[in-house]
C-alpha cells in the first residue's frame, strides 16, 4: 500500500467535484443546486489549498520564535552573572536575596512565554482550520434545506395542497435525481473536512471533522431514506428522454 493510498488526494475530491456541479446543471438547469455544488467547488478549491498550507510548518514564525527566546536566554544569562559578581559581604545579603527572586520571576515569566510561544503556530493553525470547517457545516445545512422541499409524498398525495405548499415541478425519477446529487455534495464536503484532519492532527480539529461526518451521515441517510420511498412508489419510473428505471440510473 503506498503512502499516496493512504490519505485523500484533494484534487481527486476537486475532479469529482467538478463532475458533479457538471452533471447537476446538465440535468437541472438553472437550479439552485447547481449554483450550491458550484459553491461548494470554490470552498473546496481554497480549503485545499489552505489545507496544505496548515500541514507545513510556518518557517518565519518558528524563527521569531527562536530569536526571543534566545533574546530571553541572554538576559536571564546577563542577570546570573550579575548576581555572581556582586559582593559577598553581610551588608549585601539583602540585596542578593533581591536578585535572586527577581530572577525567579524571571524565569516563571520566560517558563510561560516559553509554553506560550511554542503553542503559538498550533493556535494560529487551529484557528485557520476552524474557520474553514465552519464553512463546511454550513453549507451542508444549505443542502439539506435544498432537499426538504423534495418530499416522496408529493407523488402520491392528490388534494389537501395549501397556498404555502411547494409546487411539484420534479417527475419521480428527476427528485430521485436531485436527491442522490443533495447525497453526493454532503459525502464531498464531509470529504473536503477530512483534508484538514489528514494534515494537521489537532485533537480539537479532529472534533470538529468528525462532527462535521456525523451531521453528514445523518442527512445523507434521510436522504436516501427518501429515494428508498420514491422508488418504492415508483419502481418502474424512467426518465422522459429514455433514461434506465430509477433501481439502475447513475448519472
Amino acid at each position: 500500500m503506498t503512502p499516496n493510498k493512504r490519505t485523500l488526494d484533494p484534487a481527486e475530491v476537486i475532479k469529482t467535484i467538478e463532475a458533479l456541479q457538471g452533471r447537476i446543471a446538465e440535468r437541472f438547469s438553472g437550479a439552485g443546486l447547481a449554483r450550491v455544488c458550484a459553491e461548494l467547488l470554490t470552498i473546496a478549491r481554497e480549503n485545499s489549498a489552505r489545507a496544505a498550507r496548515i500541514s507545513r510548518s510556518n518557517l518565519p514564525l518558528r524563527i521569531a520564535i527562536a530569536l526571543l527566546l534566545v533574546a530571553g536566554l541572554g538576559g536571564l544569562l546577563w542577570i546570573l552573572s550579575v548576581m555572581y559578581l556582586f559582593p559577598r559581604a553581610a551588608e549585601n545579603v539583602y540585596t542578593v536575596l533581591q536578585g535572586v527572586e527577581a530572577a525567579a520571576n524571571l524565569v516563571v515569566l520566560l517558563g510561560a512565554l516559553l509554553f506560550f510561544l511554542v503553542r503559538i503556530e498550533e493556535r494560529l493553525k487551529r484557528r485557520d482550520a476552524l474557520q474553514a470547517l465552519n464553512e463546511l457545516r454550513s453549507i451542508i445545512h444549505v443542502i439539506d434545506m435544498h432537499q426538504l422541499t423534495k418530499d416522496p409524498s408529493l407523488l402520491v398525495t392528490v388534494g389537501g395542497k395549501t397556498s404555502s405548499s411547494p409546487a411539484r415541478v420534479l417527475s419521480s425519477f428527476e427528485i430521485t435525481r436531485y436527491l442522490d446529487y443533495c447525497s453526493e455534495m454532503v459525502s464531498l464536503t464531509s470529504k473536503v473536512a477530512v483534508l484538514f484532519g489528514q494534515g494537521f492532527p489537532d485533537p480539537v480539529v479532529a472534533d470538529v471533522v468528525s462532527d462535521i461526518e456525523r451531521i453528514a451521515a445523518g442527512l445523507s441517510q434521510k436522504i436516501w431514506q427518501k429515494i428508498t420511498i420514491v422508488q418504492y412508489i415508483t419502481p418502474h419510473t424512467a426518465d422522459p428522454a429514455g433514461a434506465t428505471p430509477l433501481s439502475s440510473a447513475t448519472s
